[in-house]
């Protein structure tokens, strides 16, 4: 018996949407992309904050997660099988993760700040001293620091044998946008159920490159990838306790930070 093999074609780089306007003035771009973040594309009745039911006394960030019973994620958690990924640069709160956890869930904490190469907390959270990128490591730095492991997230995926992710979380402060293009083009989002991504706006970012109405139209294409991927944004937050700086500018009443959550549909 002879089994073919489809291989699907490697995507080099996303597509670009069409300027806002024939200018391709920032003016143009900026409002679109704000107005898409800022507005939610689908209805979740049951969101909770950090893993907690009870919002009253919780602090943190707003990471959010939707139980609605039409996706899969309050599913996975009744039956203990969902898988959190926490991608972060040393930070200090990990409500979020030890909450999920404590729901029953498997969490995998990224981080390479940690002081081993990895610590086991509790039952179900696991701390790894790696850092998620969207290139794959240079053999001759990663001889030289050899304390620090460098991956992207589908290598991790492939050795960890996980093909799924109920919930990603990444706070990557402004490596967000190169690590969700590479997601995007390795099809690795696709095995993602819920995302939920700490987005800064003061800058383009690492390897973002262009003007600054190029570079605004480079955040709004990666995200209408997700939603041609079917992921729904759900909630959005403005961050008024960071600058309130859009591209180094105190335009358009724009924070440098917004956390947004979004669901892919498909995981019904």
């Amino acid at each position: 018996m002879v089994i073919a093999l489809i291989l699907l074609p490697i995507r080099w780089h996303i597509d670009l949407q069409p300027w806002a306007s024939s200018s391709h003035s920032l003016d143009s771009e900026a409002i679109r992309f704000l107005r898409y973040i800022t507005t939610t594309q689908i209805i979740c009745s049951h969101r909770i904050k950090n893993g907690q039911t009870d919002q009253s006394v919780d602090a943190s960030k707003p990471w959010t997660v939707c139980l609605d019973e039409k996706f899969n994620l309050a599913h996975q958690i009744r039956n203990k099988q969902c898988r959190v990924y926490s991608l972060g640069l040393g930070e200090d709160d990990n409500n979020f993760e030890v909450n999920m956890a404590s729901r029953g869930c498997e969490v995998h904490r990224f981080d390479p700040s940690i002081a081993s190469t990895q610590i086991h907390e509790g039952e179900r959270l696991w701390h790894h001293r790696l850092s998620i990128d969207w290139r794959d490591p240079k053999p001759a730095i990663a001889t030289h620091k050899l304390h620090i492991t460098t991956k992207k997230l589908g290598t991790i995926l492939n050795e960890f044998g996980h093909w799924k992710i109920d919930v990603l979380k990444a706070d990557m402060e402004s490596a967000e946008w190169k690590i969700l293009e590479n997601l995007i083009l390795e099809g690795v989002v696709e095995q993602i159920g819920q995302l939920i991504f700490e987005i800064h706006l003061h800058w383009p970012g690492f390897e973002v490159s262009g003007n600054d109405s190029s570079v605004v139209r480079y955040w709004y294409s990666l995200f209408k990838e997700l939603e041609r991927k079917d992921f729904k944004l759900f909630y959005t937050y403005k961050d008024l306790s960071k600058p309130q700086r859009f591209l180094k500018k105190e335009i358009y009443n724009a924070s440098s930070c917004y956390i947004l959550s979004w669901v892919n549909t498909r995981w019904t």
